[in-house]
């Protein structure tokens, strides 16, 4: 552990190398089409907190080159039309990713709105089938905090292969993903919750710690191992302070390395968002390139094969990025 505290995890640095990849692959789709890739950014009521971080999205993609479009639908909206709404993206060819800001008015179920995203744009990996191809271990768009707790692990050096590591929370964005995404680095992974009995038990026996509970100092430096590695997902506001779900000062004294809170997942999940939309483009680009060369008949010879599997993706390095968490576990199932 470094003298004077645990090393922090910041998310900048990376974040910034990863936006300098997409906007350089930006450019060269735009070359390429005569115009950016397009974010589309649905929103159902004005909750202040969503449209923060929904502005902070946009200006992420006015600087990379991307056009982000914020789509506002009224709160008091049914959810027929918030549907149809995201239907109309899938359907406009020039929209390459779908993103729906959480939460949902009451009246709206989530289930309803999630399985209208079409899969191919679904960049914040939420619809059932790209949460299925996470859990086969095939390569499908990861929800984007989750690769972030992962990915912020991997860009640091920070070994996972064989170590313990504890996710706390469930939810089907960051918990259960994020444990899946553990286990494809082949750690042994805990996952606790609401309902986990000892959960101060399992922090101690944690080598690798993902927090994401939403809870405000749910975890102490006194209840961690020494030289854990703690990554800490969780974004409150306590007197008027963003603060995380770990107390900071008393776990960084412990931890031989640590995420801070704000600075270390949140930038790391925003850039980690612009890799996934040019990912999503340039797969949109290669389908349509391979739908207009492929023949009239329903049997592809061997050069058809090779010519298609040639147009899958013309510029891979962002599209590698944002497949990076977990690429090892699943060669086996490509």
């Amino acid at each position: 552990m470094p003298r004077g505290g645990a090393r922090l995890l910041q998310g900048g640095p990376i974040a910034a190398e990863i936006r300098q990849a997409v906007g350089e692959d930006v450019a060269a789709y735009r070359d390429r089409h005569g115009q950016a890739p397009v974010l589309a950014v649905v929103i159902c009521g004005r909750d202040a907190p969503s449209m923060v971080y929904l502005h902070q999205i946009l200006r992420s993609c006015e600087k990379v080159g991307i056009d982000g479009r914020l789509v506002e639908i009224d709160g008091e909206a049914s959810e027929a039309a918030l549907v149809d709404a995201i239907r109309a993206l899938n359907d406009d060819p020039a929209v390459n990713g779908i993103i729906v800001q959480m939460p949902l008015p009451p009246t709206i179920r989530l289930r309803s709105v999630v399985d209208a995203i079409d899969p191919a744009k679904d960049i914040d990996g939420i619809h059932p089938l790209n949460a299925g191809l996470l859990r086969l271990g095939y390569d499908g768009f990861l929800p984007a905090t989750a690769h972030a707790a992962v990915e912020i692990l991997r860009r640091s050096a920070i070994e996972i292969e064989g170590k313990r590591a504890v996710v706390i929370g469930r939810s089907a964005v960051v918990g259960m993903p994020a444990a899946f995404l553990l286990v494809r680095e082949n750690a042994t992974v805990t996952v606790c919750h609401s309902r986990t009995r000892d959960l101060a038990r399992h922090v101690k026996d944690a080598e690798i710690l993902v927090v994401a509970a939403g809870h405000p100092g749910l975890v102490r430096g006194d209840m961690l191992r020494r030289g854990v590695v703690v990554v800490d997902v969780g974004i409150n506001v306590v007197d008027g302070a963003i603060v995380g779900d770990v107390e900071f000062e008393s776990a960084r004294r412990v931890a031989s390395a640590i995420t801070p809170v704000p600075g270390g997942i949140g930038p790391l999940t925003n850039a980690l968002l612009l890799a996934h939309l040019v990912r999503a483009a340039l797969g949109q680009e290669a389908r349509v390139e391979v739908a207009a060369d492929a023949p009239l008949v329903a049997t592809r010879g061997p050069a058809a094969s090779r010519k298609a599997a040639a147009a899958t993706v013309p510029d891979r390095r962002v599209a590698a990025a944002s497949r990076s968490a977990g690429r090892s576990a699943s060669r086996g199932v490509r």
